[in-house]
């Protein structure tokens, strides 16, 4: 409990004080569709994925304290593993089962917290949603929580140069309304959600 409570300290600090400037100023960050959110309980972001950025900006935007899954990599990066674990991100090995994660997932769910999954489980240049996975879905369905499926528009593209000179772009985070978890975790129930989500997050795109 004391370890929660500290954590999501640090969360509000950083939030604040590290990535508000920065979602607000650099990148004049704005939210629409904050009325989708659920206030009460738990729940699962399923978003988008077009930048190392996106997690910190994302929990941010959302004002609910969210925990990544996180490829460990990331970790070890200056700055970035220090905010991203400041915000309750948890490591996940690229490429296998790891079994760990899940039960992470798991109890950070059970224990009111959201967590937050990028679909498509990597980066994507376009900054769509191409080749989601059904790790969402199957979260949902064992722990029976919402989905919300949530578009970060122009995180693949959040700079660029002119003239040697950097240009930000404006990042719009949308919201969708709340999904409910599948009915069960058949294949058929898990893609078809998941396509769902796909396709309700591309569209929150445009």
């Amino acid at each position: 409990m004391k370890n929660d409570v500290f954590q999501k300290l640090i969360y509000q600090l950083v939030s604040k004080l590290l990535v508000f400037p920065i979602y607000k100023f650099v990148f004049r960050g704005c939210l629409i569709g904050r009325e989708n959110i659920p206030q009460k309980d738990s729940f699962i972001v399923v978003s988008n994925h077009g930048s190392l950025l996106d997690p910190p900006l994302l929990g941010h935007a959302l004002g609910r304290n969210i925990s990544f899954m996180a490829k460990a990599e990331l970790f070890k990066v200056p700055f970035l593993g220090f905010i991203i674990k400041a915000c309750g991100a948890y490591p996940v090995k690229r490429g296998i089962a790891d079994k760990n994660t899940i039960k992470t997932a798991c109890k950070k769910l059970s224990n009111d917290n959201c967590i937050g999954i990028f679909i498509d489980g990597t980066r994507q240049k376009n900054g769509r949603v191409n080749k989601p996975k059904q790790g969402a879905a199957l979260l949902a369905f064992k722990n029976q929580k919402l989905l919300l499926p949530v578009a970060i528009v122009n995180s693949h593209r959040v700079m660029r140069f002119k003239f040697c000179i950097p240009l930000f772009s404006k990042i719009v985070i949308k919201v969708g309304k709340p999904f409910q978890p599948p009915q069960s975790s058949s294949r058929d129930d898990l893609n078809s959600l998941t396509k769902r989500l796909q396709d309700e997050i591309n569209y929150l795109i445009g």
